[in-house]
């Protein structure tokens, strides 16, 4: 049950959902996903997640029952803990992982462009849709191996104007990394642009 001052979950459940503590380690468990494959300046993920947890119960109340003001206050959540870390100090933008306008359509929202909003909001860094866009529709990434997921979407992603993106500290935002396939993905996209530098920002990270 929520009380005064409480917004979309309680302050028994957030205790105790179980915290990464990322944001404070330049190396860490989800930075390490994607050694030798993008240079990221660092990376996050405000919580575990695990079959059957709550994390995932969030994630899908998300996700599938299109609750976006949940969706805003995790992304508020882990814009807080953003705030906290000198690691994410001097962003410019933030970019969410786009869905093909299909996709988006048929779901009525990107959850990562609705997490992205709520870390906009407590950062106080825009929130740059339109910038990076998935060119073509993808099958689901459920079930397939680390590298099917990754040949799955690896030529989907385009930047439209990269002269706007060009010398930029991007902030790059999903729901949920599993294998970093689709960050890998946008983030190569984003890193052949002249001076970029990209990090990473998630929900969940699957342990």
């Amino acid at each position: 049950m929520l009380v005064s001052g409480e917004d979309h979950l309680c302050s028994h459940c957030l205790v105790g959902l179980p915290k990464t503590g990322f944001h404070h380690y330049r190396e860490n468990q989800l930075t390490k996903i994607f050694w030798g494959r993008i240079s990221l300046e660092t990376g996050t993920a405000l919580y575990y997640y695990q079959k059957g947890s709550r994390v995932k119960a969030l994630i899908q109340n998300v996700k599938y029952r299109g609750n976006r003001a949940l969706g805003h206050c995790l992304g508020s959540l882990l814009g807080q803990e953003l705030r906290s870390s000198s690691l994410y100090s001097g962003l410019d933008c933030i970019i969410p992982v786009p869905l093909h306008p299909a996709k988006e359509r048929s779901r009525g929202f990107n959850q990562s462009a609705v997490v992205a909003g709520g870390i906009s909001g407590i950062l106080a860094i825009p929130c740059s849709e339109g910038l990076l866009i998935r060119r073509h529709e993808t099958s689901t990434q459920t079930r397939k191996s680390r590298f099917g997921r990754w040949e799955n979407v690896s030529s989907v992603f385009q930047t439209p104007d990269p002269e706007a993106l060009r010398h930029k500290k991007i902030l790059l935002v999903d729901d949920v990394v599993t294998t970093g396939s689709t960050l890998e993905a946008c983030a190569q996209q984003l890193l052949n642009i002249d001076g970029v530098k990209v990090w990473v920002a998630t929900v969940a990270f699957t342990a």
